[in-house]
């Protein structure tokens, strides 16, 4: 079957050409393309997406992508007959396999759009790229949000910028006609090397650096991973070093430590591939040092998420054995508990996590699982509620697919989508409602404990009504200072810290 509907659109694309040939430069659509594009993808998200939908349904609903870029084709089904019109034109109508194979159906729509696709001006102008975006489109729009396709010339840039950038791990500045280092990634070759902020680049391999743009030294820093560079700095000592590195993938800097008086403040602004070592050896520097810190605050305000493994390390870093986060889904490959281990960094350290209506992910699942675990007070708004798994697929034609394949769950069983992370104290209800917030939270009542007890009791799927009045509890807002400032309040009052902070789980 598969094999006469691949003949079948080799005959009709042999059409699509003739009937085209008046306009020599009329992009030829690549039916051959399409019917890899699309078998891949149907067989593959088949059995993962979250509910069972059969390859019949994606088809059909990845078929209405046609009149999407052409509002004058309409696509129907009628007595299992695939039916095309234009201006009212009916196509010859198109029988539909009984069967649901990937390849099949894949097939079916490179026959449906060679059979439209003469017909209609505003196809041929979009091509055969143009074709397959519309068809994932529409398909993934009766989908959930965050499944999608990406087309090869941006999955190329994509993949590029998820591996990082080779280099040595130094950001530049200019400070009158010399460049100096203005900052030096942890962990990288630089550093490794001992080069530290403020120190002065003479050259790079042999090129002066003096007087010129900083955009123009950071070129001759990057290259291809693996190759070597030499970067000769003067110090602040006024000694003139040799540094010879090699380059490598480094990712950018999402760790920002700043302490003020006993508190370490912690500005994590996504989750790359080093973070959760950066965040560990950030406090393990304010722990050893002579008057170690006596807060520790976690800000992920704005923090769209990033890498999971790496949150779940780093809540690993300060809890005690247990759960982290579940993953599940109907692909048994989807299902996973991430537990921590026995042993916690800064274990008597109160902590408070910061967030607002911009953490999303990863960010979401670091939160949850300090604040279900009894390990931090979450304060802010409500998050953005961005608790599903994508899982990725390279396409035939370069491209990836992105296909939602797991719920997140936090360690008290409630599920991220929807819900998002609620703070313990909310601090986007306005100034007087904050203060009395913090006056109960000091005689040791909190009043967010029945909304809390709400968000922590739900369940997936979670009807849309349980999810606004989760969130109409603390409704998601932008960061502020006030984030700041209530979370230092908190550390320095133990009896509001202590009423704010849910109750430590039994080990699981």
């Amino acid at each position: 079957m598969i094999r006469a509907a691949a003949l079948l659109v080799v005959f009709l694309l042999g059409n699509v050409q003739a009937r085209a040939a008046p306009n020599a430069n009329a992009p030829v659509l690549d039916a051959g393309r399409m019917v890899s594009v699309y078998t891949e993808a149907l067989a593959f998200m088949a059995p993962r997406i979250l509910e069972p939908i059969p390859i019949p349904q994606l088809t059909l609903w990845g078929l209405q992508g046609l009149a999407a870029l052409d509002p004058s084709v309409v696509v129907s089904v009628r007595e299992g007959n695939l039916l095309l019109t234009r201006r009212g034109e009916p196509l010859p109508e198109i029988v539909l396999p009984t069967d649901d194979a990937a390849g099949t159906w894949a097939s079916i729509a490179a026959q449906a759009t060679s059979a439209l696709y003469p017909r209609s001006p505003i196809l041929r102008r979009a091509a055969t790229q143009e074709v397959i975006q519309g068809f994932f489109d529409e398909l993934f729009s009766h989908l959930d949000p965050y499944s999608r396709y990406v087309p090869p010339a941006e999955a190329s840039e994509d993949r590029a910028e998820r591996s990082g950038r080779a280099g040595v791990g130094i950001t530049l500045e200019r400070r009158g006609r010399v460049i100096v280092a203005a900052a030096v990634i942890r962990d990288s070759p630089a550093a490794i090397a001992g080069i530290q902020p403020g120190d002065v680049i003479i050259s790079i391999d042999g090129q002066r650096a003096f007087n010129q743009d900083p955009m123009t030294i950071s070129a001759l820093l990057s290259g291809a991973d693996g190759t070597p560079v030499t970067v000769t700095t003067r110090g602040r000592d006024g000694r003139v070093r040799d540094n010879a590195m090699v380059r490598i993938m480094v990712p950018p800097e999402t760790v920002f430590s700043d302490r003020s008086g006993d508190v370490l403040v912690l500005r994590i602004t996504s989750f790359s591939r080093t973070t959760a070592s950066h965040i560990a050896l950030s406090v393990q520097d304010a722990m050893a040092e002579t008057h170690p810190v006596s807060g520790i605050i976690l800000d992920l305000r704005d923090n769209r998420g990033g890498l999971l493994h790496q949150a779940v390390t780093a809540a690993d870093t300060f809890l005690p054995e247990g759960i982290i986060v579940t993953t599940s889904g109907r692909d048994p490959d989807a299902d996973h508990i991430w537990r921590s281990v026995e042993g916690e960094l800064a274990a008597n350290v109160p902590m408070i996590v910061l967030v607002d209506g911009h953490t999303a992910s990863a960010a979401e699942v670091l939160a949850a699982a300090l604040a279900d675990r009894g390990r931090a007070v979450v304060v802010g708004s409500s998050t953005v509620g961005k608790g599903l798994v994508q899982t990725i697929d390279p396409m035939p034609d370069g491209g990836e697919l992105f296909v939602t394949w797991s719920r997140l769950l936090a360690p008290r069983g409630w599920p991220l989508q929807g819900l998002g992370v609620l703070p313990q104290v909310c601090t986007s209800v306005g100034s007087e409602l904050l203060n009395r917030q913090m006056q109960s939270l000091s005689e040791g009542v909190q009043p967010m404990a029945a909304a809390l007890r709400l968000a922590r009791a739900s369940r997936a799927p979670v009807a849309p009504e349980r999810e606004l009045a989760v969130r109409a509890a603390c409704p998601a807002a932008e960061g502020r200072s006030l984030d700041l400032t209530i979370a230092r309040r908190l550390l320095a009052n133990p009896a509001a810290y202590a009423a704010a902070l849910l109750p430590a789980m039994k080990m699981q």
